[in-house]
């Protein structure tokens, strides 16, 4: 056994099913294996900069695998290196609080902190890394974009809850004979909306990743309905560009988030022609619910090599999944890029060899939609 005592754990940006298994995972292999001690930060960084923590004990991290969200709760937005500062009139300046959440791992007597996030996340645990914080990291984003893990927790369930949804639709659609579109999340990657519309047989799949136009769209509808086929199934990933090279946001405040891309595409389908077309944004529904078998057993294993990393010395690394095996990669280039779907990828030929379009005009040479 190594020297280290006592472990932090937090968990950083949005949600995602298998977080509570992470925790447990490290907690039990911290505890059980190892002897040491776990403090379990609340709220992500905030909650390190807020000093809110308190020990993990067996207990607390019994019967929790199979639920979704995390037991320590999450926070997008609190980045200790530009920590929101309130003023008598409100939030009025960010500051750089990063010197004291140290000194707060430092009180709470944690002489390791894993970290577990997406690229945002873990970009702010490079930062403390690289200011001498024995830091491990562990991927988690339902959008599937980290280019240093063939996949991340949270995704699986979150595909499986999208497949669903286009399946639901599927059977409105044929009934009322109206273009179905699907909004799904995945922020600048399509790694969703083109899985869940190849395993859930869309007719059309529009990402971030491949240009679309509106005419190209309503050629496929025309096709369909030229063999009789009077519905059509699109899915759109919530960062895909219209026409114009734009992506749509919904703003709120001084806030803007993506969203509202599905919307344009219905109002033009329903503009330039006499189909009628309904949006269902599927929105946090993707990051709810119980985890996959795959995401449990997937964030367990990270959460057990994470331990050991912490065992071995490895900081300022991240565990991931190299098929069939975990490994680990330094932060650095885990965060370097975001994992976009290849255009010319296999997975893309196969989706417009079965008849699925995005929008580009490349069809497949039989023209046929997907049933």
């Amino acid at each position: 056994m190594g020297s280290i005592q006592r472990i932090g754990i937090l968990t950083g940006g949005g949600d995602c099913p298998g977080l509570n298994g992470v925790i447990r995972a490290v907690t039990k292999t911290a505890q059980h294996r190892y002897g040491m001690e776990v403090v379990g930060i609340r709220n992500g960084f905030g909650g390190l900069v807020r000093k809110e923590w308190g020990l993990l004990e067996d207990h607390h991290v019994s019967g929790i695998l199979h639920r979704g969200g995390t037991i320590l709760g999450t926070t997008n937005r609190d980045n200790p290196f530009r920590f929101p500062v309130t003023g008598e009139q409100g939030p009025a300046r960010y500051e750089d609080l990063s010197g004291e959440a140290v000194a707060n791992l430092e009180a709470m007597g944690a002489e390791a902190l894993v970290v577990v996030g997406g690229d945002g996340s873990l970009s702010i645990a490079l930062e403390f890394f690289r200011m001498g914080v024995p830091v491990v990291g562990i991927p988690k984003t339902i959008d599937n974009d980290l280019m240093a893990t063939d996949v991340t927790f949270g995704y699986d369930t979150a595909l499986h809850t999208a497949t669903d949804a286009i399946d639901k639709l599927h059977t409105t659609a044929e009934s009322h004979h109206r273009a179905m579109l699907l909004e799904v999340m995945g922020r600048n990657s399509g790694w969703i909306a083109l899985e869940a519309g190849l395993a859930g047989g869309a007719d059309v799949v529009l990402i971030p990743e491949i240009p679309f136009t509106y005419e190209n769209i309503l050629e496929k509808i025309h096709q369909r309905r030229s063999r009789g086929k009077k519905f059509s199934i699109i899915v759109v990933a919530e960062g895909a560009r219209n026409p114009r090279g734009e992506q749509v946001y919904r703003q709120r405040g001084s806030r803007r988030r993506l969203g509202g891309i599905g919307e344009e595409v219905a109002t033009e389908i329903e503009e330039r022609s006499a189909m009628e077309a309904r949006v269902t944004v599927l929105g946090h529904l993707q990051r709810g619910g119980t985890p996959s078998p795959f995401d449990r057993i997937l964030a367990t294993r990270f959460g057990v090599k994470a331990v050991e990393m912490v065992m071995a010395g490895e900081f300022g690394r991240m565990s991931c999944l190299k098929t069939p095996f975990i490994r680990s990669v330094p932060l650095e280039e885990a965060v370097a890029q975001q994992k976009k779907v290849p255009p010319g990828g296999e997975l893309v030929r196969f989706a417009r060899s079965v008849g699925t379009a995005f929008g580009d005009g490349k069809e497949a040479p039989w023209n046929e939609g997907a049933v």
